[in-house]
């Protein structure tokens, strides 16, 4: 005879094998009920935690024009790993915070990172050159992770490729079991008690994977700080033309000449750690994948970069403004597979709705953009590729809150303007190197882990362009 589990052991189990179903299944249930209930519907953790899951623009625009924190308990499970910068930060703080980050996003400061970019995506085309096989399609996501953060370490903290090769396997491995860590906290009820989490397997693998990347983050901060010490060093990086997000954040005083306290400078480097790459990286990985389903607009992108550079083989900062079939397909990507698919918000004052029902100040509210953006009431043919979506002639017919994948409001990301610079610099570098075609015996399957993610890894065949 089986031996049978003590009854709490064997209900605590039933419970984290129901959770993970649904997290599963979550994308085609959020879905149907979208289709049955075209604004919004209420979505209940374990019975006891409640909150209203929104994907209709007017819902969207009523919360997030303004600037509500981010849902506590949620945004709580990141600061052991991100600690408390923008993304957990509400209030005078936060506000601080982003007003001295914003200036590290500034268009004089994104052109010089184009090259930086561009030397990223060659390194990991040079490296697809030599592994691409006739019949064998390759998983481009780790590569592609990989990519961005050679560019993030390049363009926003100047440590270029110092990183030991090591640090670019252990740290993107790090922030990725993290993202699917944290969402399977967010699931699983019982993972919101502390005392459960910390002490269960999962908590102690979510710690290990944070001490790699608090490692990495001092080592950055201490090696600067050791170059600041040299006031010739500090007089040469005030005068730079570019300051990097590290240069800023040490050199950043208050109105009494403070500076930011250390947790506070690891925090924003952390934050961005886990936002500078991550997501991109999966925004870009997405957007091969549409491309090469779409052979169409591919080759239509194609052109375009051909006709923008002619001889040249280099980008600039001003083809990017000339590329509008290309930002047309990056759109039409992002709609259908938003990096960050759901976004939280805990109201601190009371809304009411374009259909008068009301919300009261503490509701949770959930930003579906996954479902906003296939929602049918307010996307044709939600299922479609199509970059004409967003041509000159269509935009002025969208919602200004029908296309969220930065989300919106005074919280929208700080650094969309970087990522949307970033994919258009890989992608036509990818496209004029190679032919992109999906594998279908290996489709990707859909599951969000924080970001929306593949269990099953994005393949592709890859054909080299003479």
């Amino acid at each position: 005879m089986t031996p049978s589990l003590p009854e709490p052991l064997f209900s605590l189990c039933i419970f984290l094998k129901k959770s993970l179903q649904l997290q599963d299944q979550e994308l085609d249930k959020i879905l149907s009920w979208a289709e049955k209930y075209p604004c919004a519907h209420s979505l209940w953790f374990g019975g006891f935690l409640g909150f209203l899951n929104i994907y209709h623009p007017e819902y969207a625009k009523a919360v997030y024009r303004r600037a509500d924190p981010k849902a506590g308990d949620f945004y709580d499970f990141f600061v052991p790993w991100i600690g408390k910068g923008l993304v957990v930060l509400h209030g005078p703080k936060w506000f601080q915070h982003r007003r001295l980050l914003t200036p590290a996003f500034h268009n004089d400061i994104l052109k010089s990172y184009v090259s930086l970019m561009a030397d990223s995506s060659k390194v990991m085309l040079d490296k697809w050159e030599k592994r691409i096989t006739k019949d064998k399609s390759l998983d481009i996501f780790e590569d592609v992770c990989l990519m961005t953060l050679d560019s993030l370490l390049k363009c926003t903290f100047s440590t270029g490729l110092k990183v030991r090769s090591s640090d670019k396997t252990t740290l993107p491995t790090a922030i990725h079991d993290l993202t699917a860590m944290i969402q399977q906290r967010i699931k699983t009820f019982l993972y919101h008690n502390d005392l459960i989490y910390w002490f269960s397997p999962h908590g102690r693998r979510f710690r290990n994977a944070c001490r790699i990347i608090h490692c990495n983050t001092e080592k950055m901060i201490k090696e600067r700080k050791e170059r600041l010490k040299d006031k010739r060093e500090l007089e040469n990086i005030q005068k730079k033309r570019r300051l990097d997000i590290l240069d800023i954040l040490l050199c950043a005083k208050d109105e009494n000449g403070e500076g930011l306290p250390d947790e506070d400078i690891s925090a924003e480097t952390d934050t961005l750690m886990f936002g500078g790459h991550d997501t991109t990286g999966t925004g870009i990985s997405w957007l091969l994948y549409c491309l090469a389903l779409h052979p169409e607009h591919q080759q239509r992108c194609r052109e375009e970069i051909k006709e923008i550079l002619g001889d040249r083989e280099t980008i600039q900062w001003n083809d990017l403004s000339n590329m509008p079939y290309i930002t047309m397909c990056i759109k039409e990507s992002l709609r259908l597979y938003p990096p960050v698919p759901q976004m939280y918000r805990q109201l601190n004052q009371p809304v009411t709705f374009f259909d008068g029902r009301t919300l009261p100040e503490g509701s949770l509210v959930s930003l579906h953009v996954y479902a906003l953006h296939r929602n049918p009431t307010v996307w044709k043919d939600p299922e479609v590729f199509d970059p004409l979506r967003f041509s000159q002639d269509n935009l002025s017919d969208q919602h200004s809150f029908a296309f969220l994948p930065f989300s919106a409001g005074p919280r929208n990301c700080i650094a969309q303007q970087f990522a949307m610079t970033e994919m258009k610099v890989s992608l036509a570098l990818t496209l004029l190197r190679f032919e992109l075609s999906p594998d279908l015996n290996k489709p990707p399957n859909e599951v969000v882990q924080l970001l929306l993610r593949s269990t099953t890894g994005i393949h592709l065949h890859l054909k080299k362009l003479s």
